[in-house]
């Protein structure tokens, strides 16, 4: 679940324009940095568009920033810019060398020239950087088509370089338009475990998010949108595209669902009795507006003092939430709560994930990093032990210095760490390919 809010930013030097001359765009991005630099944070937020202003306080932006300090180091300089038009947008890189390492700050303009996006991204030559753990001389990988009509995604197979079959994963994704790896910043969670497992003999399917690739097509009608069509059918399709396939074992076919992607698994597996097992990776329990509210609530806790600003989002978080709790069935509202449209808090509403998880009877392992900031250890994780005490076909397993991401964290996860190179920690790949073994062929 990428549902927190991880905005990007990184800084920078000054570069004066020439007297009487329009700034340009890299000129506009320098002074944006500098403003960060200097905490002048009002004014970094005076450049920004509408949808920006709404979303981003100036105590929200200070706590952005303070937290990438963090997780990079010191600024020390920068060392160069270059732009590049993205349709009626420029998007402009400011690479920056802090005290850890380098980082490329993007900026995105408008034809306004308002600002109406900033990431923070790797510099190129910095990103995603392959597991040790995987041999891909042990693999390959073939491009195949999930699905059929006008929802059919594209997807990559990776199977293992030897005589099949093989038993079969299909990765479900976290909330948000992800793509097949699951990418955020240089990381690709996704492609760690496809590589790792097929590395390790087992077949993996991903695909693009049907949010991603569709995405101004949902657009359209994002009022009937729910996570049967954003999750649940497309991973339906890549089950089936699996049992089709004369390289994978047609009744050894596991689902891991991570975040939303877990949490939506016993409303995956309901009716589905030929998947084989399923894999939930920090998976919350509790509804998804609950959690929401508790991040935005952690996110600002960060800062040394609650400010007027951060108080007042909570607040608007808050009655949002309570607004969710309220929706009926016998009248549903034009509009969105917390960005997503009411129709989807609806179609959530009455589930109850771990009662569902009850009456599954096939084997599911629940895997939790215990220094996951979106979803909690004590709270989620707890929970499904718990609640799934005494289930026979039910394995938990916690991993005291992982994030939500299953990467390494030192010290606090605050999610700014996403924006720095790492991999899926090798005894997590290891402990999903000895639990497939283990299973009953």
């Amino acid at each position: 679940m990428k549902t927190l809010l991880i905005l990007s930013w990184a800084i920078f030097g000054i570069m004066a324009p020439a007297m009487g001359a329009a700034p340009s765009a890299e000129d506009s991005a320098r002074h944006f940095v500098v403003s960060l630099h200097r905490q002048e944070f009002r004014k970094a937020v005076e450049l920004f568009d509408i949808n920006m202003k709404k979303a981003v306080t100036p105590d929200a932006l200070r706590a952005i920033w303070n937290r990438q300090l963090q997780a990079v180091g010191p600024f020390q300089k920068v060392t160069s810019t270059r732009s590049e038009v993205l349709g009626a947008y420029r998007a402009v890189f400011v690479t920056c060398q802090f005290g850890k390492r380098s980082l490329d700050v993007k900026v995105v303009f408008d034809q306004a020239k308002q600002i109406a996006g900033l990431f923070f991204v790797p510099t190129p030559g910095t990103g995603y950087r392959t597991p040790q753990y995987v041999n891909k001389a042990s693999f390959r990988e073939m491009e195949v088509q999930v699905g059929h009509g006008a929802w059919a995604l594209p997807g990559t197979l990776s199977v293992p370089n030897k005589e099949g079959p093989f038993p079969a994963v299909v990765l479900v994704h976290g909330s948000g338009p992800q793509d097949r790896d699951e990418t955020i910043g240089p990381n690709k969670p996704f492609r760690d475990l496809a590589w790792g497992l097929s590395s390790r003999g087992i077949v993996v399917l991903r695909y693009e998010k049907r949010t991603r690739q569709y995405a101004s097509q949902l657009a359209q009608h994002a009022e009937h949108l729910t996570v049967q069509e954003e999750t649940i059918d497309d991973a339906w399709a890549a089950v089936a595209l699996l049992q089709t396939n004369k390289l994978v074992e047609a009744d050894r076919i596991f689902v891991l669902g991570h975040s939303l992607g877990g949490m939506l698994i016993p409303r995956i597996a309901k009716d589905k009795p030929r998947i084989a097992g399923f894999v939930m990776m920090a998976a919350n329990v509790r509804p998804l507006e609950d959690l929401i509210l508790e991040q935005v609530r952690y996110q600002s806790s960060l800062s040394p003092v609650l400010s007027a600003d951060a108080k007042a989002r909570i607040e608007a978080v808050k009655k949002q939430v309570t607004a969710i709790k309220k929706l009926s069935r016998t009248r549903v509202p034009a509009g969105s709560l917390l960005g997503v449209p009411q129709n989807y808090w609806l179609d959530l509403k009455d589930y109850r994930p771990l009662e569902l998880a009850k009456a599954i009877p096939k084997p599911i392992l629940i895997m939790q990093g215990e220094k996951d900031c979106q979803v909690s250890s004590a709270k989620d994780f707890n929970t499904w032990r718990l609640g799934l005490a005494g289930k026979k076909n039910v394995e938990f397993r916690p991993y005291p210095t992982l994030n939500h991401l299953f990467m390494e964290v030192d010290g606090k996860s605050t999610g700014a760490e996403y924006q720095q190179p790492g991999n899926v920690a090798a005894g997590v790949v290891q402990d999903i390919s000895d639990w497939i073994a283990q299973q009953e062929k």
